[in-house]
């Protein structure tokens, strides 16, 4: 539930904020005496609802690797780091990707991958994975990594995600001006305190609404990647044994800013809001049972 709060919270902030900056800048010209400019009101909504989503993807991999405290693997220190260039330079090889760079963290059981662009991404795994998993349990957690890479997820989510911001955006101030329109009752003085309310709650109600599409695709490609590493491995056994093992053991706990990138999620009562499916699903439809 928390997370789910932080991430409502941080995308209804950095709509706020756009909004407030182009308020200031005149941009916010959709409001007329003569009614709702909805041309103006689309071009003001698209950069609210992407501006925010864009920026935090061109950013993604360095708040990755500050908000998890990851290395990057520059100059192997151990056997363990060798091998895991090795994996990920042969998986990359064969996703027809530029080789990401590779980075571990302290923490339980995890894996992420992100950055913006499928040619300079980070892959990176947690010290808890490395150590509760074999190295062939440990080369499919790659490999689906490698996937979401390979399938330009973190894109996109970012695409997705400005979309239905856009429509939050859209949506709450037309819905706004109808309810300011109402209680004026043809008053044609401007917008008053009934839009300034509804605007807010409305952007609340549709923002829930938001993130329960965003979580739906972000399952959907969870799919995608694990069958993206049944194909790079040539079977989808090793995925589905990393998956039973991840399913007893608690995962980690990764930053909300990057928490849809791991390989597994905890699971909740909320499972609308849930950006991985649960592990026994997973491991069905790598089975072909789903």
């Amino acid at each position: 539930m928390k997370r789910i709060f932080l991430f409502l919270a941080t995308n209804i902030a950095v709509m706020a904020v756009m909004a407030v900056v182009l308020s200031v800048l005149g941009v916010d010209r959709f409001l007329t005496r003569a009614g709702l400019n909805l041309p103006m009101l689309m071009v003001f909504s698209l950069v609210v609802g992407f501006t925010g989503s864009i920026f935090s993807l061109l950013i993604s991999k360095q708040m990755a690797k500050w908000s998890t405290g990851a290395r990057v693997i520059e100059a192997p220190s151990s056997s363990t780091e060798v091998w895991l260039l090795d994996v990920v330079a042969r998986l990359a090889t064969r996703a027809e990707i530029t080789m990401p760079e590779v980075a571990i963290y302290d923490g339980e059981a995890n894996a992420f991958a992100t950055g913006a662009f499928k040619n300079s991404a980070l892959v990176a795994v947690s010290t808890g994975l490395l150590e509760s998993m074999n190295k062939e349990e440990i080369e499919a957690v790659l490999a689906h990594e490698i996937a979401h890479v390979a399938n330009g997820d973190m894109v996109t989510m970012m695409l997705i995600q400005g979309v239905v911001n856009t429509f939050v955006v859209f949506l709450s101030r037309v819905v706004g001006y109808a309810v300011d329109r109402a209680l004026s009752r043809g008053d044609n003085s401007g917008p008053g305190i009934g839009y300034t309310v509804t605007v807010l709650v409305s952007q609340i109600v549709f923002g829930i609404g938001a993130s329960i599409i965003v979580a739906w695709f972000s399952r959907q490609r969870e799919f995608r990647a694990d069958a993206g590493s049944a194909r790079y491995l040539g079977s989808p056994e090793p995925m589905v044994r990393a998956l039973s093992r991840l399913g007893g053991i608690a995962p980690g706990e990764l930053p909300q800013s990057i928490a849809a990138l791991g390989i597994s999620d905890k699971p909740g009562f909320m499972a609308l809001f849930s950006t991985h499916p649960p592990i026994e699903v997973r491991i069905a439809a790598l089975r072909g049972q789903r």
